[in-house]
């Protein structure tokens, strides 16, 4: 994946203050100062790069995103809500943000590079996981989700694609481009089809209900190896979630289907996690009996799978991507480029 001669990822050298990410404590980053070292991943208008900071050595994660395509596909609001968000938290099981910067193309967020890969690659190279390995990971996300609830903001976007998975087996959450701090309620339709809560899809306005229900869809995926409600068009499975029907594999034992059951609940005012003692009601439930939930942060549970990983730069785990004329850009106009003079 990595070429034998490295590119910066920019000619521009821009090192002002201003682009500081105050929250992380960290010096300025320079464009400069990153070599290219290969790309991890892909999207509809952005690319992860890893990266490599020449000084330090260390190895970053480098989200680069066309301002073009950010203003075609109206995704403004969510690239400045992903930036606040990072800002705010710190947690053992979410991605870190160290710095943000634009130039007249593109928008940058340097993050942790998380060298393990997906938790998507390991479901479907297994087919389906085991129930001890599927409460690992559940555990782990459940105290994700509490934290990130604490700070009154919505993920929306669990999947298995967006949990990775760090050289020791330990999962990352990724990706906070729906995530958003919630003063009541939000209405934007966001979010994967197979994942959506059915107060998303009936525009109903939705809130923290939403990521236990996506937590309930993870869970039957990895048991199952394929989400409960699926279709070949999205207005298939949209149908599908709101008749709320349950077909569950025979293997699957029966504590496991009552807490898919229970984060499955159409009317989001009795769902699992959205009751009066919230993540606390989840923790209870008997198909976490064996968690000790004081160590799940701490990181003391024992991961079923350990990636393997070479080195801190190692990009084995994920797919191989050919290098394109990604770079070469127009310069977006100025009226353009103002809209991120904050960001």
């Amino acid at each position: 994946m990595a070429s034998s001669k490295p590119d910066p990822v920019s000619n521009e050298n821009n090192c002002s203050k201003e682009n500081t990410n105050e929250a992380s404590g960290q010096n300025c980053f320079c464009l400069d100062d990153l070599v290219n070292v290969a790309t991890v991943g892909t999207g509809t208008f952005g690319r992860v790069f890893l990266v490599r900071e020449k000084k330090s050595r260390t190895f970053y994660a480098l989200k680069q995103m066309k301002i073009p395509d950010v203003i075609r596909l109206k995704q403004e609001q969510h690239v400045y809500n992903e930036k606040a968000v990072l800002k705010e938290v710190n947690h053992p099981f979410l991605i870190r943000l160290f710095w943000t910067h634009h130039d007249e193309c593109f928008l940058y967020m340097l993050m942790d590079y998380v060298p393990g890969g997906e938790l998507f690659s390991y479901l479907r190279n297994r087919g389906r996981f085991t129930n001890a390995t599927a409460l690992f990971y559940a555990s782990e996300i459940v105290c994700a989700i509490e934290y990130i609830h604490s700070k009154d903001i919505v993920y929306r976007d669990l999947k298995p694609e967006n949990i990775l998975l760090d050289r020791e087996g330990h999962i990352r959450l990724t990706d906070f481009g729906f995530a958003k701090k919630l003063s009541e309620r939000t209405w934007t339709l966001c979010g994967t089809p197979e994942y959506l809560a059915p107060e998303v899809i009936q525009s109903k306005g939705h809130g923290r209900a939403v990521d236990w229900w996506a937590l309930g869809i993870l869970i039957f995926e990895m048991l199952a190896g394929y989400p409960p409600f699926f279709d070949d068009n999205p207005f298939g499975i949209y149908q599908k979630i709101l008749a709320g029907k349950l077909d569950f594999p025979r293997h699957l034992d029966f504590y496991v289907k009552d807490v898919i059951k229970k984060f499955l609940v159409v009317d989001r005012g009795r769902r699992l996690g959205n009751l009066k003692n919230g993540a606390e009601d989840v923790k209870k439930h008997k198909w976490f009996k064996t968690v000790d939930w004081e160590t799940v942060p701490l990181r003391r549970m024992k991961p079923p799978i350990v990636p393997k990983v070479s080195h801190e730069g190692d990009t084995t785990n994920f797919e191989a991507y050919t290098n394109d004329e990604w770079e070469k850009e127009p310069s977006v106009p100025p009226r353009d480029l103002e809209i991120f003079s904050n960001f």
